[in-house]
């Protein structure tokens, strides 16, 4: 067995209307999901989710990571591969998709990024990064 190491971010940005979220369609597989990538040899996890995520959309982030989901599957059936998915909030609008491996990105609320993203797992994912995004960056100030 053969076994491959990715890892993303699923990356918010706070609006007037609410949180949305960033959505990107794949070039080769079509599917949409989170900016994500392949380990360099010797790199932190949450190394790779920054670069990958700078590689993929021009986005600058800093992961947070307090939030780390993972996610098995078996792309064939002699490779398992794991992605490690961290949470992460950014005030960036522009985003530059990386042509050769993104077909379309864009910022979507959250709902609607749960109806539109391919596979459950992420929208499991999606829904926990959620709750920990609401828990340490939407506070509201004491009086």
């Amino acid at each position: 067995m053969k076994y491959e190491k990715s890892c993303g971010a699923v990356i918010f940005r706070r609006d007037t209307d609410g949180w949305n979220v960033l959505l990107i369609r794949h070039a080769r597989g079509k599917h949409i999901s989170f900016p994500k990538g392949h380990m360099e040899p010797g790199e932190l996890e949450s190394h790779t989710a920054e670069r990958e995520v700078f590689e993929e959309t021009g986005i600058r982030v800093k992961v947070d990571r307090r939030y780390r989901a993972e996610n098995r599957y078996n792309i064939r059936a002699d490779i398992q591969k794991l992605v490690v998915i961290f949470a992460a909030v950014t005030n960036q609008r522009e985003i530059t998709p990386q042509p050769e491996e993104i077909a379309e990105a864009s910022w979507v609320p959250v709902e609607e990024a749960l109806s539109r993203l391919t596979y459950e797992r992420d929208r499991k994912i999606l829904r926990a990064a959620m709750a920990h995004v609401e828990k340490y960056y939407d506070k509201k100030p004491k009086a």
